[in-house]
């Protein structure tokens, strides 16, 4: 059972979000609050596998509730997906940046929320696909003047390199397995070893750097 707490500040948000959740079997919500405070409370206090976060909230926005429950520094970190009306790179950013496995847009549907939940769930990361799309395209016009990272990739091995490429594409675990024929444990092997070789907290970072560093280069 995949156990979610969802905070957002809007009563009818929070119970379209249950009733969305509840339809599946393996979904169950443990808690909806309407303000950031009382999120890192109870997410502290019933340690959900997944928080679903709205960014505008009384008290103590989602932002900073993603950084005190999944940041740089958090000894357990929870799993975060934000889910926001506000489509704004600044948003995306430090959403991901504090931690967040997946950053949605109130209006991507419900299939998208479940894939989000799941996929946080198994360790995986999903953002909205306009945002994607967007946010890979500045990382690569960014790479003018990333530095140097030559030495990093050559220290991927060139199975490292083929997953790297997959999931900066937005490639799921299982659908990186599919195309390169590897098992789901072999692909998260290897996720693993990049994101320690290049300093990466999870799977949007590794696609980030992917991008950042011209690896993506002809995508």
């Amino acid at each position: 059972m995949i156990r979610v707490l969802i905070a957002d500040d809007q009563e009818m948000v929070r119970a379209g979000f249950r009733m969305i959740l509840e339809t599946q079997d393996d979904i169950e919500v443990v808690a909806d609050v309407p303000d950031g405070v009382s999120a890192v409370r109870l997410a502290r206090e019933l340690r959900p596998d997944v928080c679903l976060l709205d960014i505008r909230m009384p008290g103590m926005d989602g932002l900073e509730v993603t950084k005190s429950l999944a940041g740089p520094g958090v000894a357990d970190p929870l799993k975060v997906v934000v889910v926001t009306t506000f489509d704004l790179d600044e948003y995306v950013h430090a959403a991901l940046s504090n931690g967040a496995n997946g950053f949605l847009l109130k209006d991507a549907g419900p299939a998208l929320l479940l894939e989000a939940v799941r996929a946080a769930d198994r360790g995986d990361a999903l953002v909205s696909p306009q945002i994607t799309v967007r946010l890979l395209r500045h990382f690569a016009t960014a790479n003018a003047t990333a530095p140097s990272t030559e030495s990093t990739t050559e220290a991927l091995t060139e199975r490292e390199l083929d997953v790297v490429r997959a999931a900066a594409r937005g490639l799921t675990n299982t659908e990186i397995g599919t195309e390169l024929y590897l098992s789901l444990s072999t692909v998260k092997t290897h996720l693993a070893a990049v994101q320690a070789k290049v300093g990466a907290r999870n799977r949007v970072e590794v696609a980030a750097w992917a991008w950042r560093t011209g690896l993506m280069a002809g995508e």
